[in-house]
């Protein structure tokens, strides 16, 4: 071979080299594997350690309300030993190492009596370890304050016709007896937390012990009770137009049932004084179960959700109305004072499971969402905080005017079936449980 074909030859296979690319990507892949292979271990490890804080912290959180309710008397000894027991009853993950559980308790000094507990923790990685970091250690704490913070919650709830099928009124029952059992819980001393039931249908009773409140008027009840002196005349206006007399029925025959304010009372607080500001009594048949002004009977709240039974249409802004006044100092429901010491965090949980189907003033959903709407927005700006719970077992669409009325979309519940409402009362519970954790 002559030099010359010799050099073309050598030229050509430096060519062929350069135009590789099968060896280039192996040599990247291999430079490339070992980090990624870090990054994804790493997260993996990460994960791990953000389940097992997350844990401790709600385990942290209960340990703390536990303690608050029979810290009294206790050494700081004492207390600490009594964090360490509710904790190792709560927080199961064995993979964790190195556990710590402290507790501090400090009475109450003008601002509240407070107790700390703080944990910590390490896991041992499986990846990160190759870099050098064979455990992550992490610490969470938790803080509950009592003594200036007190709850009152109004529960508005549907005794609709409707509510009788698919099992919602027996969900019902049950979840809200366990969500007064979980306040009760919440509660250290009596008053701290106050609860109302608000059965509501078409109207909602008020009890007819209520017969000679100044608070009501009777021109609508008047209207519709009552005799004829021309015996087929069976209302007010229809006798009047006749000629005839109009006698009506004692007032002692009323069921209790009153239905909405005039307008645009129907969407505001405004202590009843005058005619257009009083409720207006109605003979409503399907008339719910009588509302029960804020208490912490506990008994009686749950004999109460147990009496209640489903029967007539739809109006969730009556009950969500009286809700709000159930909260207040003033007639017709007369809450219990406050201290000027505490703060207090007032709730209505607002449930349904359907549209709004009849009010005083329309039989269109449309316009009576409209009033919702309004009271819902004036409730809010008067720091009322409400939950909201739509059950939708028929399939039909969420509830606009419900998701609008929550104070924000995690206030929010929508369920399609009856076993749902346990669930949101549970989270709703949970949620306010929390309102007297501080941090």
């Amino acid at each position: 071979m002559s030099a010359k074909v010799l050099f073309k030859d050598v030229l050509h296979r430096l060519g062929e080299f350069r135009d590789a690319r099968q060896g280039n990507v192996a040599i990247i892949f291999a430079l490339a594997i070992l980090p990624i292979i870090g990054f994804i271990g790493a997260a993996v490890d990460y994960t791990r350690v953000i389940n097992a804080r997350s844990s401790m912290q709600a385990a942290l959180d209960s340990t703390a309300l536990m303690i608050s309710k029979d810290v009294g008397g206790l050494s700081a000894d004492q207390v600490t030993q009594k964090a360490q027991s509710y904790f190792n009853a709560l927080y199961n993950h064995p993979e964790v190492s190195d556990i710590t559980v402290s507790a501090a308790y400090a009475a109450n000094g003008g601002s509240g009596s407070t107790v700390v507990v703080n944990g910590s923790g390490a896991m041992a990685t499986n990846f990160m370890k190759v870099a050098g970091y064979p455990n992550l250690n992490f610490g969470v704490g938790s803080t509950v304050t009592w003594g200036n913070t007190r709850l009152r919650v109004a529960l508005a709830l549907d005794n609709t016709g409707s509510m009788a099928s698919a099992g919602k009124m027996s969900a019902l029952q049950s979840a809200a007896k366990s969500l007064i059992d979980q306040l009760k819980t919440a509660a250290k001393n009596d008053g701290d937390v106050y609860i109302s039931i608000i059965p509501f249908a078409k109207d909602v009773n008020v009890g007819t012990t209520n017969v000679n409140a100044d608070w009501l008027r009777w021109d609508l009840w008047e209207g519709d009770n009552g005799s004829c002196s021309k015996k087929k005349k069976k209302t007010k206006s229809d006798c009047l137009d006749a000629g005839e007399t109009w006698t009506p029925d004692n007032h002692n025959t009323w069921n209790g049932c009153v239905t909405d304010r005039d307008q645009n009372y129907d969407t505001l607080s405004t202590t009843p004084t005058s005619n257009t500001t009083r409720f207006p009594a109605e003979q409503f048949d399907s008339c719910p179960t009588q509302i029960m002004p804020l208490t912490y009977d506990w008994t009686a709240l749950k004999n109460k959700v147990d009496a209640m039974s489903p029967a007539g249409n739809t109006n969730q802004a009556i009950g969500m109305a009286w809700g709000w006044l159930s909260l207040l100092q003033q007639s017709p429901l007369n809450a219990p004072a406050e201290d000027s010491n505490y703060k207090y965090n007032k709730v209505v949980i607002l449930l349904s499971d359907g549209d709004n189907t009849e009010n005083r003033f329309s039989t269109s959903d449309t316009a009576i969402d409209a009033r919702q709407k309004l009271l819902c927005d004036n409730a809010k700006a008067a720091g009322i905080q409400i939950y909201t719970i739509q059950v939708n077992t028929d399939g039909s669409a969420n509830s606009s005017v419900m998701s609008y009325c929550a104070s924000g979309s995690s206030n929010y519940f929508s369920t399609t079936s009856a076993n749902g409402i346990a669930t949101a009362f549970d989270s709703i519970g949970t949620a306010l449980s929390k309102l007297r954790v501080a941090k």
